[in-house]
């Protein structure tokens, strides 16, 4: 029976790679697919140049819905039984997808995640699966890493939205991402709540994808990436859980301004909070969902949890190597009793 795939691919901006990505997409083996184009507000050709090419089609929504809304009408726009997220700046091997997709259609598996090479240095990591970190963090996991050491499938806190795939039974149950958060994070929060449906989140080292990385730290990046935090910790955990953490929680939030005004961001920081405050209701109802839906308690979910920070990814000041273990030693006092 031939594998049928829809792959969600968003364009925005110059999209200088968008070529590659598409033709590494439709010169995938061993899957019948359609790449499903949502044209986010691409400001060069790079669109109109892969219009005509056999199985893409392009969807044009009135304003830029950013990764979160673009996605899901990308995937209420598909009709095949399997989505795929393609990032416009990543190239996916050969095999990649059919990997995936012989991954995603065992009934315990919620979401089969590529393993994510960067393009410049194919025997390096640009990630293999994202940590959650007990604060709401999340980074790039084993950044950098030799790619021959990763195991051939893990269990991971988030597959990142770089390449994946999923039943679209599953991303229906789920409804897909939370329009609100726009970008950043929205990967985390739906591979969150596929564990606490009880379904795994892999990463498979076979099917591999090479993607153009590169960090930016912009205003907007800082701003969504701090609010789309909160909101995940706020409507994702437990309350017991939150209230364990509410010491260092609102400790990391105090010494995360203070980083924020040092580098320059903190009008950002401060704007992440102001959308918090400012939309209870929202928060309120998006957290009932969750939480009625979910049928995993978190207790059984904290072993994939971090409490340490990957140095690679995030560079701690020496001053705040200490406090890093004052942390790590409350999450052990604490833990037993999510």
């Amino acid at each position: 029976m031939t594998l049928q795939l829809s792959v969600i691919m968003l364009a925005y901006g110059e999209e200088e790679w968008l070529g590659a990505a598409v033709d590494a997409v439709l010169a995938s083996t061993g899957v019948s697919l359609e790449i499903v184009l949502v044209d986010n507000g691409c400001t060069t050709s790079a669109v109109a140049d892969v219009t005509g090419r056999p199985g893409v089609r392009v969807v044009r929504p009135e304003k830029n819905l950013g990764f979160a809304g673009g996605v899901n009408l990308g995937a209420r726009e598909s009709r095949a039984p399997f989505i795929a997220m393609v990032n416009s700046d990543a190239e996916v091997e050969p095999d990649c997808l059919r990997l995936l997709v012989e991954r995603a259609a065992d009934e315990s598996v919620g979401i089969a995640g590529a393993l994510v090479l960067l393009a410049d240095r194919p025997d390096k990591v640009n990630s293999a699966g994202n940590p959650l970190h007990v604060l709401g963090l999340s980074w790039a996991g084993r950044m950098d890493e030799d790619a021959a050491l990763v195991p051939d499938r893990a269990d991971v806190a988030s597959a990142s939205g770089a390449t994946l795939v999923m039943r679209r039974s599953v991303w229906t149950h789920l409804r897909g991402f939370p329009d609100e958060f726009f970008a950043y994070l929205e990967d985390l929060e739906l591979s969150w709540r596929c564990w606490q449906q009880g379904l795994r989140v892999e990463v498979l080292a076979a099917a591999r994808v090479r993607h153009h990385y590169e960090f930016g730290r912009s205003p907007l990046k800082m701003y969504l990436v701090e609010r789309n935090r909160l909101l995940f910790l706020l409507t994702c955990h437990e309350v017991k859980t939150l209230l364990l953490l509410a010491p260092p929680l609102l400790a990391f939030e105090v010494a995360l301004l203070a980083v924020a005004a040092s580098q320059g961001w903190a009008r950002q920081k401060l704007r992440s909070w102001g959308w918090v405050l400012r939309h209870p209701g929202w928060i309120r109802r998006r957290r009932a969902f969750v939480q009625a839906e979910r049928t995993v308690p978190d207790r059984e979910l904290t072993p994939l949890l971090s409490d340490t920070f990957d140095p690679v990814a995030m560079d701690l000041p020496a001053a705040a190597q200490p406090l890093q273990k004052v942390l790590q030693g409350y999450w052990r006092l604490v833990r037993p009793l999510v």
